[in-house]
């Protein structure tokens, strides 16, 4: 088959079926793996040329709603009538369906499977050392800065904090993303502050700038130093990528649980 895919999170779950190699084109953002790099690129995932997209001749594009505003090129994708398919991931078993699903469309249904109950036994392994965790930090993670974007419950990221051995400080928020500010934060007084802006390379985030956030000196993750720039695209993009993301975080918070756990051998067979 010959696939497009117009967002980063199903590009990597192609690659994860072993897939990549019947990508025809991709979209700006995509940058793993890195033959990604090889491929057509066919403008940001909000604003793909759909003129240079349906002259690759797709079997099937891959869309995704958990980018707002996906539901344009759907629409025109829809309209065109070149076949596709919408993903709408927000939770971790969501990111299982979709291998499934995707699999079956693709015609490699025995080996999505196989691979979805690899992804989840190891998260269930995560799970069963967080449980050992005599101390769970209350996290806060930032999508955005201004104005403040960070997820809520209904989000991969409360439960990537969860099996890593922490708390999503807004996981009463019953929300995928909350919408809030300096100010709210600074009342729920994380113990670690999480930076993972969308879109923005580690080494373009500056932590110090929270020094100059009304209130935000005293605040104990930023007096005690537990400030941690993350990569965004371990933490930010529903794909089976996300198990790097929560092994990471399970060694930071707690390495005496996480420590000697590996990463299943198709996480890295993926480059």
């Amino acid at each position: 088959m010959k696939l497009v895919s117009i967002c980063p999170s199903n590009t990597e779950l192609l690659a994860y079926l072993g897939l990549d190699g019947q990508l025809a084109g991709v979209d700006d953002f995509s940058d793993w793996p890195s033959s990604a790099a090889e491929l057509p690129k066919l403008g940001p995932d909000l604003s793909i040329d759909m003129d240079r997209l349906e002259a690759l001749g797709p079997d099937l594009v891959l869309a995704s709603l958990s980018v707002p505003g996906m539901e344009r090129n759907v629409e025109e994708l829809e309209k065109r009538g070149i076949p596709y398919l919408v993903t709408d991931p927000q939770s971790l078993e969501d990111i299982a369906d979709d291998l499934v699903t995707v699999g079956r469309a693709c015609g490699i249904e025995e080996r999505a499977l196989k691979t979805a109950r690899e992804y989840s036994d190891f998260i269930s392994e995560l799970e069963k050392r967080a449980e050992l965790a005599t101390d769970r930090p209350s996290l806060y993670w930032e999508w955005w800065p201004k104005p403040v974007f960070t997820p809520g419950s209904i989000n991969w990221l409360t439960e990537i904090s969860r099996i890593a051995g922490g708390r999503n400080i807004y996981e009463d928020v019953e929300l995928a993303s909350v919408q809030t500010d300096w100010e709210d934060v600074a009342s729920r007084d994380p113990g670690r502050i999480l930076l993972a802006w969308v879109g923005v390379r580690t080494e373009k985030i500056r932590p110090e700038l929270l020094l100059n956030r009304p209130g935000w000196p005293d605040l104990r993750a930023v007096r005690d130093g537990q400030v941690d720039v993350m990569e965004e695209w371990l933490y930010c993009r529903p794909s089976p990528r996300l198990l790097e993301g929560a092994l990471k975080l399970g060694n930071l918070l707690h390495p005496e649980l996480y420590g000697d756990l590996r990463l299943p051998g198709w996480v890295h067979a993926v480059n």
